[in-house]
Formats: C-alpha cells, sequence, structure tokens
C-alpha cells in the first residue's frame, strides 16, 4: 500500500479499519485481525465507547506503535475549548497511549443548537485540537460531516487547516461538493459508510462490474473510493470479509466505470445531516 502524504507532512494508510460496533472481546479480536491482515489505520471515537477494547486490540497485536495509525473523535456533547482538552485526555487513557495520530471533530456545532454562537464554538474546539498537536500529544488533526459553510467558517480563524474531512461517501451519496472543496484546499476526505450500510450490494451495475473484474461488490465500492483519492474506512467483525475488503490493490477501475458508478442516483443514504442533530442522531 502506497501511503497518503497529509497536508501537514504526515502520511496515512490508503484504507482504514472502522472499529464502530467493535466492542469488549469482539472488538479486541477484531483490531487484532484487522492489524494481522495488513490494515495498519483504525478509525475509532469516543462516541463508540470501546476505545479500551481497541487499546488492548493494538498491544495484543505485537506490532509496534509506530507501526499503527490511530485516530479517535471528540464528540458533539464535548465541544468547547476546555471540554474538548478534557475529552482527548480521557480518549487518550481509554486506549493507553501517549499521543494519538489523528484527532477529529466528530460533528459540528451548528447553529439549530448554538445560534449564532456555532462559529465560536467550532472554533474554540479547533484551537484546542491546535493547541495539543503543538504539545506534541496529536500528529494531525482534522474534522468530521463538516459541510463547505463549516469548513469556511473554520478557516476564518484556523491557524491550522484540517488534514482530513470524514464524510458519508459512497455509491449513490458521495458529497461531490463537500469533495472538491477539499480537494481545493488540499484536505484529504475519508469514507464513512463506503457500503452505505449494505443498500449498495443489490445494485445491477455494481454488480456487473465486480462480475467483470471479478471481484466482490464491496471490494468495487472501495477501489472507486481509492479512485477518488478518498480513504474508506470500511468496518467489519467477520474475519472473510476483513481480508475482502483490503484485498483491492491488484487492479483498477476504468474511467467508464468510475463515471457510471459516480452517476448511481441517490441509494443508502444515512439521512444523517450536520445542521440537523440532535433529532437524528447519526451512529457514526
Amino acid at each position: 500500500m502506497e501511503y497518503i502524504k497529509l497536508n501537514d507532512g504526515n502520511i496515512i494508510p490508503p484504507i482504514g479499519f472502522g472499529t464502530y460496533k467493535a466492542t469488549e472481546q469482539e472488538g479486541i479480536e477484531s483490531v487484532k485481525q484487522a492489524l494481522k491482515n495488513g490494515y495498519r489505520l483504525l478509525d475509532g471515537a469516543a462516541r463508540y465507547e470501546n476505545e479500551e477494547a481497541v487499546g488492548k486490540g493494538i498491544k495484543e497485536s505485537g506490532l509496534s506503535r509506530e507501526d499503527v495509525f490511530i485516530t479517535t473523535k471528540v464528540w458533539r456533547e464535548h465541544l468547547g475549548y476546555e471540554e474538548t482538552k478534557k475529552a482527548f485526555y480521557t480518549s487518550l487513557k481509554q486506549l493507553g497511549l501517549d499521543y494519538i495520530d489523528l484527532y477529529l471533530i466528530h460533528w459540528p456545532a451548528n447553529y439549530k443548537n448554538f445560534g449564532d454562537n456555532w462559529k465560536k464554538v467550532n472554533a474554540d474546539t479547533w484551537r484546542a485540537l491546535e493547541d495539543l498537536q503543538e504539545e506534541g500529544k496529536i500528529k494531525s488533526i482534522g474534522v468530521s460531516n463538516f459541510l463547505v459553510e463549516h469548513l469556511e467558517a473554520l478557516l476564518e480563524t484556523a491557524k491550522v487547516i484540517p488534514a482530513i474531512n470524514q464524510i458519508e461517501f459512497h455509491p449513490g451519496y458521495w458529497q461531490q461538493e463537500v469533495k472538491e472543496y477539499c480537494d481545493n484546499k488540499n484536505i484529504i476526505v475519508e469514507a464513512w459508510s463506503p457500503f452505505a450500510r449494505g443498500r449498495v450490494f443489490n445494485n445491477e451495475l455494481l454488480q456487473k462490474i465486480a462480475e467483470k473484474h471479478k471481484k466482490s461488490i464491496p471490494q468495487i465500492c472501495l477501489k472507486w473510493c481509492l479512485q477518488h483519492h478518498v480513504i474508506p474506512i470500511p468496518k467489519s467483525t467477520t474475519v472473510d470479509r476483513i481480508i475482502d475488503n483490503i484485498d483491492i490493490f491488484d487492479f483498477e477501475l476504468t474511467e467508464k466505470e468510475m463515471l457510471e458508478i459516480n452517476e448511481i442516483p441517490q441509494i443508502g443514504f444515512s439521512g444523517e445531516l450536520p445542521n440537523e442533530w440532535p433529532d437524528r442522531l447519526p451512529a457514526s
């Protein structure tokens, strides 16, 4: 796997392993299996309530700390400068680590819940990440589920441009406007829910392309992400699927196939909108 260089000079693996719902012993084993089978990027979050299991899985894998790129996130209920710092150190303790490779704001503050103060809340939260990065506690900092309006507001006061924006990104819903804005700002996009929670598995076009390449539909979705220069974050607790999801570096989709997949009508959209919470609480 060829690593990707971030705008801060750090490098990140081109595919990650999602740990959402990977809790307790099952979580420990899935992390160990992922690392055993070649994954080096683990994507977690305080909200997943499994950071201790993820930390144990890393330790039991036998890999050195420097060989594993670890992401976690600050949850929406802990936004703000002081609250974010407290949340970060709680995550650090739960994971049993000395530093985090990538720390993200899980969801942005919005007007609906913070009124005219939403920009300041995001700015204060970001300032906490910048300070933690300067102190050496975090290598790279970024955001998750930020739309263009949130990014533009953040950049009004940010000293550091986010290295990553992790968004819902899959065939049938790939947020092209956000992707293009991030590309222009040299912000790498990561894809959560790259399989649209399984809703793409019956798509006839994807089935046809998968048969042509002798690959599975999940592998086609992940390769489509990679060829968009997006880092996919698949998750599974099944060993066969863990292995299948990383076996995507021996084929290429044609330009025509990429365009066809781009044109798939909306399918599998989670309905989770950054400006509408908490009426609909996101699951990842």
